[in-house]
């Protein structure tokens, strides 16, 4: 198994899929004049990338250095995925208060739950293999 390549894979997959939403998240923004889609747009594509960027390469150096602690791994990347995503949605309360929250919350989350079963799908079949 070839660590290095399939965390590139994991991180390209990762970018394509944040992407591909945004660009799903703008055309809906001008189908349905959907105004105020913009900055929840971009800020949970960089909350995926920045995540995702992190989870793959520390993956990476857990996998190498220490494979037995992956099982634990995946237990605390879910853990600090979920604060971190709590964390994000507070700074954005506080940024734009409780209106904007809502269109907010429902673009976050559907960046949130597509990353989050890329990642359950992508090293489930990792483990498998393995």
């Amino acid at each position: 198994m070839n660590i290095d390549k399939l965390c590139m894979r994991y991180l390209r997959q990762e970018l394509f899929l944040a992407v591909g939403l945004f660009l799903l998240t703008l055309f809906v923004m001008q189908v349905w004049f959907i105004d105020g889609l913009l900055i929840p747009a971009v800020v949970s594509v960089f909350f995926t990338l920045v995540v995702s960027a992190v989870i793959g390469l520390v993956w990476r150096r857990v996998a190498k250095c220490s494979p037995e602690s992956l099982p634990t791994f995946f237990t605390a990347v879910s853990g600090f995925r979920m604060l971190l995503a709590l964390a994000m949605m507070f700074i954005y309360y506080l940024a734009y208060g409780r209106s904007a929250m809502l269109l907010f919350f429902v673009v976050f989350m559907a960046f949130y739950f597509v990353s989050l079963a890329h990642h359950s799908i992508f090293f489930a079949r990792v483990s498998n293999r393995s």
